[in-house]
């Protein structure tokens, strides 16, 4: 898609039965603009990013954002900021579908 153009994210989610979906929405050398996209029960385990931060910003949702030492309690409207090499994760242990927006900086491969 080209930008700058208003969009929907939740237009864009892409939904996996065996596994967290995944979209870009947007990337370039300074950041990546996706989606991770949750069926019940899916997780991305706890991991963490050298040299890049992370924003999470739920959209669609309720699930739990996972940390090194707790579990935090996220909904729609809810944003999670991960600094490098901060351990973090996504839970959804909801019923219903999770959509959350991830934001990297710098883009994944673009130091």
């Amino acid at each position: 898609m080209d930008h700058p153009t208003p969009i929907n994210p939740s237009e864009f989610a892409v939904y996996k039965a065996e596994k967290m979906g995944k979209a870009t929405l947007f990337q370039s050398e300074h950041m990546l603009v996706g989606l991770n996209c949750f069926e019940p029960g899916q997780e991305h385990k706890l991991h963490a990013h050298p040299g890049m931060d992370k924003l999470y910003q739920v959209l669609e949702g309720e699930g739990t954002f996972l940390l090194e030492d707790k579990e935090l309690t996220m909904k729609a409207g809810m944003m999670l900021v991960a600094p490098e090499n901060v351990p973090h994760g996504i839970r959804n242990d909801s019923d219903q579908r999770l959509l959350v927006l991830a934001v990297l900086g710098p883009a994944p491969g673009k130091k």
